[in-house]
């Protein structure tokens, strides 16, 4: 059955219905089988929380995709599929009984490689970038994997306060879903997009602060595939696509709409690269721990950053004939001047204490 406005809608119902009604089953066995996420001088809670949260969004996400998505239209979907199931399970093994950074980087590389591969999601072009267009079949591959890590790390990386990964997967996959459906009311990554939004938002309900349940790796990871693939998909069509729709500058767009997490890993990586540790050391220097700082709750902090990549999101969108140097650097810009005025304005406030 094709796509219509009206299966994307009972896409979207199906899975907020699923993700709903089984989040208080897992809070229910998490606190049977003591399943849960413990203050710790990193955290920002200070009480036990649940972090099953991710089972829920996969469930919904799933059946929903299974259900409601044409193969026949469009069969990339089982490889996307494929990966988001290897990366829940990865997930639900690191919130249950923990999972080694490399072993969780390996099962990463093995998902990206089956969606670039065996899925054919590729970026294909840079667009001129560099003076570069069209890219060799193998560094398209090699690239595309690079960024399909960059971008689902960047979830697991922001999942650090209530509803922050939630809302920010909730904004793009609206704004993914919106375009593909603009460009091809048929298109199945559309349902796929608003089953995703439909999940989170069943998600959050349960996720607003005091937080009941958090979606753990098991989420956030699950979230950072899904978007990855949703981020290649925009780039990539409008490679070939110049309909009323065509978005210029799309990797810097792309880009663009998902600000917020991938800057924010560019600047902590980066400050741990400048410190002499390593990247994938825990610290307190992402821009939601400088919002708590500031004594921001969870609620207002996620605002800000939630506020903050929508303006960006605009920005990209209104100025995306500018070029991809322009666009790029200036949106870069935007987010370093964000970032060191909530730093120092943090940092302020931490020396008055």
């Amino acid at each position: 059955m094709p796509s219509t406005i009206e299966h994307i809608f009972f896409s979207f119902i199906t899975a907020f219905g699923i993700t709903f009604l089984s989040i208080p089953s897992l809070i229910n066995v998490a606190k049977i089988k003591n399943l849960y996420d413990e203050p710790g001088e990193r955290k920002v809670h200070t009480v036990n929380v649940p972090t099953l949260g991710g089972i829920g969004i996969f469930a919904g996400l799933i059946f929903t995709i299974t259900f409601w998505t044409n193969f026949s239209l469009y069969p990339k979907i089982q490889y996307i599929i494929t990966a988001i199931t290897i990366m829940a399970f990865l997930g639900i093994k690191d919130d249950i009984v923990g999972l080694s950074p490399f072993k969780k980087l390996m099962g990463q590389i093995f998902t990206a490689f089956i969606l670039v591969i065996w899925g054919d999601f590729r970026i294909n072009s840079l667009y001129g970038i560099f003076n570069i267009g069209e890219l060799p079949y193998i560094v398209s591959v090699f690239f595309t994997v690079f960024t399909i890590l960059v971008i689902i790390n960047s979830f697991n990386l922001i999942d650090g306060i209530n509803g922050l990964s939630g809302s920010i997967g909730l904004l793009t996959s609206l704004i993914f879903g919106i375009w593909f459906y603009m460009v091809d009311p048929n298109s199945q990554l559309a349902l796929v997009a608003f089953a995703l939004a439909g999940a989170l938002i069943a998600f959050l309900r349960f996720n607003v602060t005091p937080a009941k349940i958090f979606m753990g790796d098991t989420g956030s990871l699950l979230l950072g595939t899904i978007l990855a693939v949703f981020a290649i998909e925009f780039i990539d069509i409008n490679n070939t696509y110049k309909g009323e729709f065509h978005v210029y500058s799309s990797p810097m767009v792309a880009i663009g709409i998902l600000i917020v997490p991938l800057f924010d890993l560019l600047r902590s990586f980066s400050i741990r690269i400048f410190h002499k540790k390593s990247p994938f050391t825990a610290d307190r220097n992402h821009m939601h721990h400088m919002l708590v700082d500031l004594g921001f709750s969870h609620t207002l902090s996620t605002v800000v950053l939630l506020s903050f990549n929508i303006l960006i999101i605009i920005y990209a969108f209104v100025f995306q004939n500018i070029g991809s140097y322009l666009l790029g650097s200036s949106i870069l810009l935007l987010a370093i001047i964000f970032s060191t005025i909530l730093y120092k304005t943090s940092q302020k406030k931490l020396k008055n204490k």
